[in-house]
């Protein structure tokens, strides 16, 4: 017997059947049989049904030999269903890796409950995935299981039977079938999670819904909507039949209200001269079922006028009332800010005029992100050795909490940010400011760039349209030519930058100021800031950070991370870190030794944190060579990267350490200690000795000696490779595990 039955039922879906279920049949998580029914559908969907059918025992293909509709096809599936719980999936969604193994813990965690309820996200075409709005509602605070009076927020979530996994001996022993018609989920739905005795919560992304374009069977128009009405007469049917659930009574009535205002809401459901009648069958259901209750927010009075009265003509002058303001309320907003963008102009005009202020710097990373980078490491230096000039960081107001408290904080677009761009003596960034910035003779531009180049940059992109976006390059080189000094990490990055960035500015090959740390941090530091990250005592902490694919909207998920760490052991902890331009985490994972750090503020501690790296083409390599720590490259779309973006070597000829080429590669060089090996520490040492010549802990120093002091000779000179100490990997106490100690264990100076 699996654990789960996992029913995919298939009508007119081909195009998208073979990704739906190869995301089952793909799960780390292998205890499953998977049920695809053919709901008699006119398309190939039965055929790739039976291709997959025929390649993993798994699969169990099911035609039907008429067409029955979702409801009754599920119904098919469940005739066939062995499995502990039934998961049914539509076939145009995909489950996320990794999702069948979290349920299947949490299940054993909450001991077997009837019903648990787990997460989605909206997947739209663009590859942008939109989470739940009501996900708090699936918190695992609290006693679990439990019942739906100790939860009734969770009637809040969308009633479809595909974020649940249902006891198939709890279904069965209650009898819960699905009906024919559309909206076929909401009499299944409610009275599941009324009956059931024990519900439990995953606070887990575990499906993407996918909006599709067109096809959607609820959003044609047809009079197959009527069907709404045949459902939620079922519903309360099953609360006449059982008086114990009475107090559910005015909640479902509320949802029943609602529901029937949002299809008539959704001008595209309803055939137009259908929609009269559709008002009047509401309002025979609203009389018919009609509860007292609370009567809500002003919104909700008007839906439920709506149905009470059948007040068509009201509610749709309503809407147009509602229309009109919204429209002339945006109308304001847009004339607001013109206005004021047209007096901030006036006042940078004004500005301009107006002496620079030779004690002055201001600074800004990636576009108004946080404190940090190369700019930040340079202002905390200048603040030490030249208090007397006084700094200011141009940040969004949700990243001012990152600006240490003795660097005023920057609006971008403010008054303020106009001024400090006019009359600051110095101007330092590692992106670009306002593109209207208009760079005065008096003013001293410090561009520190973000990193050591393995990818094409500036005028490389030329050639590379996937990569470079539309980018105007008459305008880059414009910018180019503002800059009066360009920082440089490495001989390899000056060279690059001079040939894609041409300008008159000046190279300072002085090294990446962001590295000072890593040569001044000490043990305790790095104590402090695994204990702040929770990564347990003894546990080796991989560091995972790959870069973005310009050529996907997506984020790029080559890695299967549960599954990582569960070949690996217990001794693994996993730190996942997205790169910035991606709003998403790489993982919707909640397992303890999985931690989503794509939002800590320094990427410099998080390195200093672990033991290992593992990238792709990302820059921190580079940087993170500093530590003289392992390094494993994972390059499992070469060929295609290459294509897209293109590099300035081959990675995997001249790596920092091991490299991997998929996943099980990957596993094979941690499971065998190849990661920390003498083969791996021979490369790490060439690559250091060719990109970290300069980065001995004093480049800020360099910078700000040279740049605002005026100090062109007798800079501090660089401490070589061989005398430089920088922090261990984990404090004093802490042992290298078991199964890394013999052949395969660090040589002495690795972690010196």
């Amino acid at each position: 017997m699996p654990r789960f039955s996992v029913i995919v039922p298939a009508y007119k879906v081909q195009a998208y059947l073979h990704e739906s279920l190869h995301s089952v049949l793909r799960q780390s998580f292998t205890d499953l049989e998977l049920i695809a029914v053919d709901d008699c559908s006119p398309d190939a969907s039965g055929e790739v049904i039976d291709e997959v059918a025929a390649a993993d025992p798994r699969v169990r293909a099911v035609h039907l030999t008429e067409n029955v509709g979702l409801g009754r096809a599920r119904n098919a599936g469940i005739e066939h269903a062995t499995g502990d719980y039934l998961i049914f999936l539509d076939a145009d969604d995909t489950l996320t890796p990794g999702a069948l193994a979290a349920v299947a813990d949490r299940l054993k965690e909450t001991g077997s409950p009837d019903v648990l309820l787990y997460d989605y996200a909206r997947t739209y075409w663009t590859g942008e995935a939109v989470r739940n709005q009501h996900a708090a509602q699936l918190t695992e605070e609290g006693d679990a299981p439990f019942q739906l009076t100790d939860r009734p927020g969770l009637l809040k979530l969308l009633m479809v039977v595909w974020n649940k996994a249902c006891r198939r001996e709890f279904i069965e022993r209650e009898g819960f079938r699905f009906p024919p018609g559309y909206y076929e989920d909401t009499p299944w739905t409610y009275p599941v999670l009324m009956a059931a005795e024990t519900i439990a919560t995953l606070d887990r992304v575990c499906v993407h819904y996918r909006q599709r374009r067109q096809g959607n069977i609820l959003g044609t128009t047809s009079r197959k909507h009527f069907d709404v009405f045949d459902q939620y007469d079922r519903v309360f049917a099953f609360l006449d039949a059982r008086p114990e659930l009475d107090r559910w009574r005015p909640v479902l009535f509320r949802r029943m209200v609602d529901h029937y205002a949002n299809v008539f809401g959704n001008r595209d459901r309803l055939p137009r001269r259908s929609r009269p009648e559709f008002l009047r069958r509401a309002r025979a259901q609203y009389r018919r079922y009609h509860v007292p209750g609370p009567r809500g927010r002003p919104r909700n009075q008007v839906r439920q006028g709506l149905v009470r009265f059948g007040a068509h003509r009201t509610y749709r002058a309503l809407r147009l009332a509602r229309t009109a303001a919204r429209r002339l309320d945006a109308a304001a907003r847009s004339v607001r800010r013109a206005v004021r963008a047209r007096l901030l102009r006036l006042h940078y005009l004004v500005q301009l005029r107006l002496p620079v202020r030779a004690g002055r710097a201001v600074f800004s990373a990636y576009g108004g992100r946080g404190y940090g980078c190369n700019p930040g490491a340079v202002e905390e230096k200048l603040r030490e050795l030249a208090p007397h000039i006084r700094t200011a960081w141009i940040a969004d107001p949700a990243h001012h909490h990152t600006v240490p408290t003795g660097t005023r904080r920057i609006t971008p677009g403010s008054a303020a940010y106009w001024t400090a761009l006019a009359r600051s003596k110095y101007l330092v960034t590692n992106a670009d400011f306002d593109p209207r910035l208009r760079k005065r003779r008096s003013q001293v531009f410090v561009q520190t760039q973000a990193g050591t180049p393995l990818k094409h940059m500036g005028l490389d992109l030329q050639e590379r349209p996937a990569a470079a976006r539309g980018t105007d390059f008459g305008a880059l080189l414009a910018r180019v030519d503002t800059w009066d000094y360009v920082l440089s990490a490495n001989r390899h990055s000056t060279l690059v930058w001079e040939r894609v960035f041409p300008g008159a500015y000046t190279t300072l090959e002085y090294g990446a100021p962001r590295n000072d740390r890593f040569q001044r941090a000490s043990s305790q530091d790095v104590a402090r800031i695994r204990e702040s990250l929770g990564i347990p005592k003894g546990s080796v902490a991989i560091l995972y950070a790959p870069t973005h694919r310009d050529y996907l909207r997506a984020q790029h998920r080559p890695l299967d991370l549960e599954r990582l760490l569960r070949a690996l052991g217990p001794r693994f902890t996993v730190l996942t870190r997205a790169h910035h331009v991606y709003g998403a985490p790489l993982t919707d994972s909640d397992t303890a030794r999985l931690v989503d750090v794509s939002d800590h503020p320094s990427v410099e501690s998080l390195c200093l944190a672990s033991d290992v790296l593992v990238t792709d083409y990302s820059s921190l390599m580079f940087d993170y060579a500093n530590l003289d720590r392992p390094i494993v490259v994972h390059t499992d779309d070469r060929e295609v990267y290459e294509a897209a973006r293109g590099t300035y070597f081959d990675v995997r000829e001249f790596p920092p350490g091991a490299v991997a080429r998929g996943e099980e590669e990957l596993i094979d060089i941690f499971a065998t200690g190849h990661w920390r090996g003498s083969r791996s520490a021979q490369l790490r040492a060439a690559f250091r000795d060719r990109f970290c010549g300069h980065d001995d802990g004093r480049a800020a120093e360099r910078v700000v000696r040279h740049v605002f002091l005026g100090q062109g000779a007798g800079l501090p000179s660089v401490v070589p490779l061989a005398d430089r100490r920088p922090v261990p990997a984990a404090p004093a106490g802490e042992q290298v595990p078991e199964q890394y100690q013999g052949e395969a264990a660090p040589r002495p100076h690795e972690h010196t």
